[in-house]
């Protein structure tokens, strides 16, 4: 007798659910080291407007000339495009597999044991995604001009941070990002294998220390600009 070596339909659905938890896992990672280089690049404007700018330059010019001119840039654009692309797509197709698979009855009653950043992991998620077309268009396409015309990011990100509603639009954004990246480093890290108990406590250490360090690291430099203390 012949026997099939195709997968079962529950089991083909629990492998491609698997896939889907390890995609969201790999491309999260990905976004959460982007946005860490971000603030590390964000900080130097407390060395000054030559130090910003000559950073901001650097990366334009990275790995020239083997390398086009911003050749770095735009290989790190595609890829955290993918990364968010992988990831929003993923996230989608698991809640949706959730939803099939859960009386309405049981969501509700399981919703109130999640963590606060888990239940609005989904809409922060959103929140974020504006904020990173809302943020490209101001600091990268120059579509959007708040507080003037410069040729200079020093300039471009003092001038925009001098406007106190910018400044609320930034923390409600890194405020969700950190939310985000908290519950997300912790179930990347599951996801990936580390999810017996005695890991339990430094993976949630380790979550609520990033998730910190962004918001501190993000918020520094507006605060000071709109305090006066950077200009």
């Amino acid at each position: 007798m012949v026997t099939s070596t195709v997968p079962t339909t529950p089991r083909r659905a629990r492998y491609t659910t698997v896939a889907l938890k390890w995609a969201m896992a790999i491309s999260g990672i990905l976004f959460v080291l982007f946005v860490l280089l971000h603030m590390y690049g964000n900080l130097k404007a407390f060395s000054g407007q030559e130090a910003f700018d000559g950073y901001a330059a650097s990366l334009r010019t990275l790995l020239y000339p083997y390398l086009p001119h911003e050749g770095f840039l735009w290989i790190q654009r595609v890829v955290l495009l993918v990364a968010v692309v992988v990831h929003a797509g993923a996230a989608i197709a698991l809640w949706r597999r959730a939803r099939t698979a859960r009386p309405q009855r049981y969501v509700v009653t399981r919703r109130t044991a999640q963590t606060y950043s888990a239940r609005t992991v989904r809409w922060g998620g959103l929140i974020l995604l504006a904020f990173i077309i809302f943020h490209l268009l101001q600091f990268t396409t120059l579509t959007i001009n708040v507080g003037g015309e410069f040729d200079s990011p020093y300039e471009r990100l003092v001038a925009a941070f001098s406007h106190w509603w910018l400044y609320l639009v930034y923390l409600v954004a890194i405020v969700m990002l950190t939310m985000h990246v908290r519950h997300g480093v912790w179930s990347a890290l599951q996801t990936l294998g580390a999810s017996d108990r005695s890991r339990q406590r430094a993976i949630n250490l380790l979550a609520y220390v990033v998730a910190a360090a962004l918001l501190i690291g993000f918020m520094l430099p507006p605060t000071a600009i709109l305090l006066g203390f950077v200009n």
